[in-house]
């Protein structure tokens, strides 16, 4: 199938320990950067779509801020760690129905301050939770963590997934890291530093848990036929898809086992008309060293149950077969939720990722998982060639 848009400008911030600046100062810089980068004034824009992030620092004033004047698409977007490839899609279908031009979307977040620590910030969002979504509170479950956790405790229990299995993630991932100037997270990692990280929640060490960062991204939307004519390397949209499943915490659902990256992966795969085995590269949301391990597996790059086997054979890292989040993902590189395998997808595709540049690049599989498996998100991005 022919590609159904294209991502024509990226812009990003400074991410990570960034102090002083609020969530829409990070996000006026990001669209500004976006615009800039695709050789574009910001006068062109005429749809913005906003994800928020966990503090909610950001909305649709920004479009005041940046003076875009009247826009024919606008929306918060709110689908948690799928929510950049649900913006891209937004974006793609509006701009194929005619209802849009040029697309900016963007995520911006400021959970970091200084003094205060992050659970102390998100804790205090958790305890303003009433209803439905307060009783995994009233049980213990205060936050992702203990979560995911348990969803990969049933994993071990299933297929005797281990604890270093998931080293071999996370040292993937830092090993990638490495080579990246965005990254947080750029001194080595050996199994054995994972292993003697301290015990988070069960089995999850630190190494096991994602970063938090400050900071925006934003990428710039348009027609395939208009990128040709901007400024950088083209990157298509190919493929997309999205799954938001209802697997609640209960023996008897597939809670742990498989995630919605089964069928948004079905999705893009069928749209794209390529399979698992045609993917250059993967950019998988890994929020956990577990989200990356079962992710692969239901994207079909390994059998299920054997996620850990194939991190274990190397495949992943620098030189691997099938290169996966070559920034060092969320566990390493920055947290910026389903921007930050977005935006290294685009650097690949477009041939611009430095030291750690893949060989094979003309095809890219974005991940983006949000709650606890709970919302979906799959793009499949590919060159111009």
């Amino acid at each position: 199938m022919s590609a159904i848009g294209a991502i024509a400008g990226l812009g990003m911030t400074q991410m990570g320990k960034v102090y002083g600046r609020s969530a829409e100062d990070f996000a006026d810089e990001a669209v500004t950067k976006a615009c800039q980068d695709a050789g574009l004034r910001l006068s062109d824009i005429d749809g913005l779509l906003v994800n928020p992030g966990a503090m909610r620092g950001v909305n649709l004033r920004l479009s005041k801020r940046l003076g875009l004047g009247d826009l024919r698409l606008a929306a918060d977007v709110q689908a948690f760690g799928s929510s950049a490839g649900v913006m891209v899609q937004t974006a793609c279908l509006a701009i194929a129905a005619g209802a849009a031009n040029t697309v900016a979307c963007v995520f911006a977040d400021d959970p970091l301050s200084e003094g205060l620590t992050t659970g102390a910030r998100y804790a205090g969002k958790v305890d303003e939770l009433t209803g439905l979504a307060a009783m995994p509170v009233a049980v213990g479950l205060r936050g992702a963590v203990a979560g995911y956790a348990l969803a990969a405790r049933r994993h071990m229990a299933i297929y005797g997934t281990t604890s270093l299995d998931l080293a071999e993630v996370a040292v993937s991932a830092r090993s990638w890291a490495e080579l990246s100037p965005h990254a947080q997270m750029r001194k080595p990692m050996t199994i054995d530093d994972h292993q003697s990280s301290r015990m988070i929640s069960d089995p999850f060490r630190l190494f096991d848990c994602c970063l938090v960062s400050n900071g925006a991204i934003a990428v710039i939307v348009t027609s395939v036929e208009r990128a040709r004519d901007l400024a950088q390397p083209l990157v298509t949209v190919k493929g997309m898809g999205q799954s938001h499943p209802d697997y609640p915490m209960d023996r008897r659902s597939r809670f742990g086992l498989t995630t919605g990256a089964v069928e948004s992966g079905r999705q893009a795969y069928q749209m794209a008309g390529v399979k698992p085995e045609d993917i250059a590269l993967a950019e998988l949301y890994d929020c956990f060293t577990f989200t990356t391990l079962v992710s692969a597996e239901d994207y079909g790059f390994c059998e299920k149950g054997a996620g850990g086997e194939f991190f274990r054979s190397g495949a992943t890292g620098p030189g691997g077969r099938l290169p996966i989040n070559t920034g060092g993902g969320h566990l390493s590189g920055y947290y910026m939720w389903g921007m930050t395998p977005l935006s290294e997808a685009v650097m690949q595709v477009r041939g611009q990722a430095g030291d750690r540049q893949v060989g094979r690049h003309d095809l890219a599989l974005v991940s983006g998982n949000g709650g606890t498996f709970d919302d979906h998100s799959t793009l499949i991005l590919a060159d111009g060639a």
